[in-house]
């Protein structure tokens, strides 16, 4: 529904948009606004209906302790009508007037973005410990200096696209007379990933956490380099915020006038979709042994079926059928599950519509520097969890952190 000229092409249906062609055909009337089911107003709308479902559904699960409880037949079945349920929703959103609705939910989508984002980071966290703590062990069991050249390679690489990416944003984002807060954001960032890189690696540091390392450090160094990019891509000032279409070409940036067709598609949205695509892939699959990150995830350690359930699993007749698991206790918290959702639906809507701003009059998207400082500071934060991960063994001796 964002895909340019679709409302063009909609109108062309007889009978269906607002302003479009007309039918001759007695009681079949143009009532459609096709200007609502297209554009950022489709976007809003139904991520406004996937939102409020799985919110819904976070409500209703709460404290959900195993599968005896009623409700987890209905976080485990009954799709037919979860799905009844998700579409009616989604339909009834069309009808929402527009009046201050877009921007009371892009505020809210401001919100929960900022909340999935520090998610991301945290997964991020997660896998770049399971990385490096699994090539570790492999390294130990087998062919070592095959193992750690494949983790130096990564970590050099990792560092050398973050180092790359703070060169370009001082040659390209700061080259306007008003651009010293892109100056500031890229330096702060800079620094605090060279504190990160060296608390890491320092003794104290290494014997609480043998796993921790450069790798992790890096990883986060260039995650946080595209939060940086992602969020100086959101100021409305062009001459600090280049198109890479201008960039390619060696033109200035076109100044959006209102009125003109939004480009939403654009290079940092298609990097945000697929980290998120990633990010939410590892949270279904992932089996974390570090305690601190499945305390923040509402995740048990010890995950899927046991030794013995696996057994049990395969019938007489050599038929693998399911079994149930969660008898004693769920293997992960249903209403966090859901609460994730709701905040990922709620980030998609901000990255198809590219963090624009509905304008005062609801005609035009635009620009805003409340979402550069969104996301600027959760990757601050983002990196304050991590750095809380490394020194909180030390800071707090006296509790487990293994």
């Amino acid at each position: 529904m964002i895909l340019p000229g679709m409302e063009t092409q909609l109108k062309k249906i007889p009978g269906f948009c607002v302003g479009g062609t007309s039918m001759t055909i007695p009681g079949i009337e143009n009532k459609v606004n096709c200007d609502v089911i297209v554009g950022y107003k489709s976007v809003y709308r139904m991520c406004f209906a996937m939102a409020c479902f799985f919110f819904l559904f976070s409500i209703i699960m709460i404290r959900v302790r195993s599968s005896k409880d009623p409700r987890a037949s209905l976080q485990n079945g009954f799709w037919f009508f979860k799905f009844l349920i998700l579409v009616g929703i989604t339909v009834g959103a069309f009808f929402i007037p527009d009046g201050t609705f877009n921007t009371v939910w892009f505020y809210f989508g401001v919100v929960g973005s900022f909340i999935f984002i520090i998610i991301q980071l945290i997964l991020l966290v997660d896998f770049s410990h399971t990385w490096n703590q699994s090539w570790l062990e492999n390294a130990e069991e087998g062919n070592s200096k095959c193992w750690f050249a494949a983790l130096l390679s990564f970590t050099v690489l990792h560092y050398a696209l973050a180092f790359s990416a703070v060169v370009l944003f001082y040659v390209y984002y700061t080259t306007g007379d008003d651009c010293t807060e892109h100056k500031i954001f890229i330096s702060l960032n800079l620094i605090f990933c060279i504190i990160i890189s060296i608390v890491a690696v320092l003794p104290k540091v290494q014997e609480a956490q043998p796993s921790s390392g450069l790798l992790q450090a890096s990883l986060i160094s260039l995650y946080t380099m595209y939060v940086t990019w992602s969020a100086m891509t959101n100021n409305p000032n062009r001459k600090c915020n280049p198109s890479l279409l201008s960039l390619v070409n060696n033109t200035p940036s076109p100044t959006p006038v209102p009125g003109q067709e939004v480009q939403w598609w654009d290079a940092q949205g298609i990097i945000g979709l697929v980290i998120f695509f990633f990010c939410t892939l590892y949270a279904s699959i992932r089996s974390s042994n570090n305690t601190q990150v499945n305390r923040l995830m509402q995740t048990e350690e010890d995950q899927g079926l046991a030794a013995d359930d696996h057994e049990a699993a395969m019938g007489v007749d050599g038929v693998r059928r399911a079994v149930d698991n969660e008898e004693d206790a769920v293997t992960y918290s249903y209403s966090f599950f859901h609460f994730s959702l709701c905040l990922a639906s709620l980030y998609i809507m901000m990255t198809l519509t590219n963090w624009y701003q509905p304008d005062a009059d609801y005609q035009a998207m635009q620009s805003s520097m409340p979402a550069v400082w969104v996301k600027i500071s959760s990757s601050w934060i983002g990196l304050a969890l991590y750095l809380w991960t490394l020194v909180a063994p030390l800071i707090l001796s006296n509790r487990d952190f293994n």
